[in-house]
């Protein structure tokens, strides 16, 4: 059993969530209640000191990033060679680059955008909003050259776009503008492993003010 630290809302828990019920892994769920302080506790900031969510924990393997789990879960219990994450080093190369680019530009860009008027009531900062669009423009040019985000059969790039994007719209950001991240969208809705656990935990976001 592989022990999971998370939080329903949280996108980047969700993209493990997601990740593990497509290679067949049964997640061990510990709810971690970060509005209470629970992730400031002794036992979890020896596991992760950085405090963050999610954890994944398999024997004495311990992940304190979703990317990285992602990788771990594909090249751990995958059965063969994986679309998910293929042994191919060009095509692991465009995966890897888009996972990049959710962790360290859209991901990023969205919180920037949007925690302060979650979890503060802070109004909408016009600079952030076009810096956060800059970036869905990027990801709609990225879909204009091919069905998923890194080829021609969904990864875990997409699921972890995907889990990105459902707390966008759940937020109501309108995705209709950018016409090949909307068609990708949709057909993640109803293609993507844990798709509705992923929406659930989008809309239960909303919640965490």
């Amino acid at each position: 059993m592989v022990d999971f630290y998370y939080l329903p809302g949280s996108s980047p828990c969700r993209a493990v969530q997601m990740t593990a019920e497509a290679v067949g892994v049964s997640l061990n769920l510990k709810y971690l209640d970060l509005m209470a302080g629970a992730h400031r506790s002794a036992d979890y900031t020896k596991l992760n000191p950085q405090r963050t969510i999610p954890t994944l924990v398999d024997g004495s393997v311990v992940l304190c990033e979703s990317r990285a789990a992602l990788t771990y879960l594909c090249e751990r219990y995958a059965k063969d060679d994986s679309d998910l994450y293929p042994k191919d080093v060009v095509r692991r190369a465009a995966i890897n680059q888009r996972l990049y680019f959710d962790a360290c530009v859209l991901y990023p860009r969205f919180a920037e955008f949007f925690h302060p008027q979650v979890f503060g009531d802070a109004p909408p900062d016009e600079k952030k909003r076009a810096a956060f669009e800059r970036a869905i423009m990027l990801l709609d040019h990225f879909l204009s050259e091919s069905e998923f985000v890194a080829g021609p059969q969904m990864t875990i790039a997409d699921i972890s776009l995907f889990a990105t994007l459902a707390t966008v719209c759940a937020l109501k950001f309108d995705l209709r503008p950018y016409s090949n991240v909307d068609r990708w969208y949709v057909c993640m809705m109803t293609t993507c492993p844990g798709a509705q656990m992923n929406m659930a935990g989008a809309i239960e976001f909303l919640a965490y003010k």
